[in-house]
């Protein structure tokens, strides 16, 4: 499977770490979309959009791939790479405070319901909240963890990508 990566300034250190690691741990192929040199005075929106774009098209195109951005909140990054059609991007910063049960009482953590009931296809990293463990496990988890199909669920992402 194919990854976006893109970070700004906040995130550029970790972001090429992180590709070290999905590249060579986790075997999947990937692209860097930026930032390419670590500048302080940058600004995330256009960087976030080069790999929020290539995902959507890839979505729009029916191919299976994932984005991973990050910043300092990761809050900004979700928010530009949610503007593109067919991307579902979901903010991470570290571990709820307390736990996640779904509606049979089935414990879950963020990570993956976002998978499984939402489809995301984008994860956006909080990386003043997150070490770079974190970050990868974190990205592990994501990537690892499949849509669950059910038909609600399934139903909801077609309405979203929808709207």
């Amino acid at each position: 499977m194919k990854i976006y990566f893109a970070a700004d300034h906040a995130g550029f250190e970790i972001k090429n770490q992180l590709i070290a690691f999905v590249q060579g741990q986790l075997g999947h192929e990937v692209e860097d979309c930026g930032a390419f040199v670590n500048d302080p005075a940058d600004d995330y929106p256009g960087i976030i959009a080069d790999a929020a774009r290539k995902l959507s098209a890839d979505a729009l195109a029916g191919k299976d791939s994932k984005a991973i951005v990050a910043g300092a909140s990761g809050q900004g990054e979700a928010i530009v790479a949610n503007r593109f059609k067919g991307v579902r991007c979901a903010l991470y910063y570290g571990q709820a405070g307390r736990a996640q049960t779904d509606m049979s009482g089935k414990e879950l953590d963020i990570l993956s319901s976002t998978r499984q009931h939402n489809d995301a296809n984008a994860l956006s990293l909080g990386l003043r909240f997150l070490s770079l463990e974190e970050a990868k496990d974190a990205v592990t988890r994501f990537l690892s963890t499949p849509f669950s199909g059910e038909e609600r669920h399934a139903r909801r992402v077609q309405q979203i990508d929808s709207l």
